[in-house]
C-alpha cells in the first residue's frame, strides 16, 4: 500500500507542477524549462501508469496469470521508458532550432521557476523514496533527476541574467534530454533481459551449482534455469541427482540453499541417476510422432 500511496502523491505532485512549467516555460521564453515540462509530464503520465500497474501487480496469481500479475510492473517501466525516450528526442530537436535562431528570454522569471522547482521535486523525492518494486525505484530517479534537472536550470539562469548569453538555454535543456536517454537507455536494456528470461544478473549459476552439490546426497544437477519475474523476485527449476530415498530432507536443504541465492520460488525434479541428454530427446520425438499419429 505504501508503495502505491507514495506513487500517487509523486504523479499529483508532477502533473501539477508540469502544467505551472509549461506555461512558465511560454511565457519566460526558456527551451530550457518547456523541455523539462515534457520530462516532468512524461513522468506524470509515465507515475500514473505505474500506478495502474503497480496496483495491478500487486493481485495473486489465478488460472490466467499463473506467476501473478507482477510483471505489469515491469511493463509500467517499459511504458514510462518509452515516453521519456521520445519526449528527449523532441526536445533536443527543439534546442537545436533555438540555436540557429535564439529569442528573448526572461531570466528573472527563470530564476524563480526554476527556485520553486528545486523547492516541490525535493519535497516529491523525499515522499516517494521508500518502496521496493522497479516501478518506484524509477519513480524515485526521476524525481531525483528533477532536482538536478533544476539545479542546473538556476545557475543557468542566473549566469545568463548577468551575461545574455542565451544559447547557455539551448545547452542546458540538451544536456537534461541526454541524461534522460541515457537513463531511459540503461532502464530498458533491463527490462529487455528481464523479457528474455536472462539469468539475474546477481546469480552465477556455476557458483549456485557448486553450492547445491556440496549438499549432502546431491550426486549431480543439471538443466538449472533461473529467471526473474520483475528484477526482485528470482526463480529456478532443476533436475537433481539423488539416491536419497528421503527426497523431502533433499528438496528442504536445497531449497534453504537456494534461499540464500536470492532465489524465492523453485521447482525441483529428481532422479536416481542423471538421464542421457541424448535419450531424453529421442523419446520426446517418438512421443511427439505418437502424438500426432493419435490425432
Amino acid at each position: 500500500m505504501k508503495t502505491e500511496r507514495n506513487i500517487l502523491i509523486a504523479f499529483l505532485l508532477n502533473i501539477s507542477f508540469s502544467i505551472i512549467e509549461l506555461i512558465g516555460g511560454l511565457i519566460t521564453n526558456s527551451v530550457a524549462i518547456l523541455s523539462d515540462s515534457i520530462h516532468d509530464l512524461g513522468d506524470a503520465i509515465a507515475i500514473g501508469i505505474s500506478y495502474y500497474m503497480e496496483k495491478k501487480s500487486k493481485k495473486k496469481a489465478d488460472n490466467k496469470y499463473t506467476y501473478g500479475y507482477i510483471r505489469y510492473s515491469v511493463l509500467g517501466g517499459v511504458i514510462t521508458t518509452t515516453i521519456l525516450l521520445v519526449g528527449s528526442i523532441l526536445v533536443i530537436i527543439s534546442a537545436i532550432k533555438r540555436i540557429i535562431n535564439p529569442v528573448e528570454i526572461n531570466y528573472k522569471g527563470m530564476i524563480l521557476l526554476a527556485i520553486i522547482g528545486v523547492i516541490l521535486n525535493l519535497i516529491a523525492t523525499y515522499v516517494t523514496k521508500e518502496g521496493d518494486s522497479i516501478n518506484q525505484k524509477s519513480v524515485n530517479l526521476h524525481m531525483l533527476e528533477d532536482v538536478l534537472g533544476w539545479i542546473i536550470v538556476l545557475i543557468g539562469a542566473i549566469i545568463m541574467n548577468f551575461t545574455d548569453i542565451k544559447i547557455i538555454d539551448a545547452i542546458m535543456s540538451i544536456g537534461v534530454a541526454i541524461f534522460i536517454l541515457y537513463h531511459s537507455f540503461m532502464n530498458l536494456k533491463k527490462i529487455t533481459d528481464i523479457f528474455l528470461e536472462k539469468t539475474p544478473e546477481n546469480i552465477n549459476i556455476e557458483e549456485l551449482k557448486e553450492h547445491l552439490l556440496k549438499i549432502k546426497n546431491v550426486e549431480d544437477i543439471h538443466h538449472i534455469h533461473v529467471w526473474s519475474i520483475d528484477g526482485y523476485n528470482n526463480y529456478a527449476t532443476m533436475h537433481i541427482v539423488t539416491k536419497n530415498r528421503n527426497l523431502i530432507q533433499v528438496k528442504k536443504e536445497i531449497r534453504e540453499e537456494l534461499k540464500e541465492h536470492n532465489i524465492c520460488h523453485a521447482i525441483l525434479e529428481t532422479e536416481e541417476e542423471a538421464c542421457d541428454e541424448k535419450e531424453c530427446h529421442v523419446n520426446l520425438k517418438m512421443e511427439e510422432q505418437h502424438h500426432h499419429h493419435q490425432h
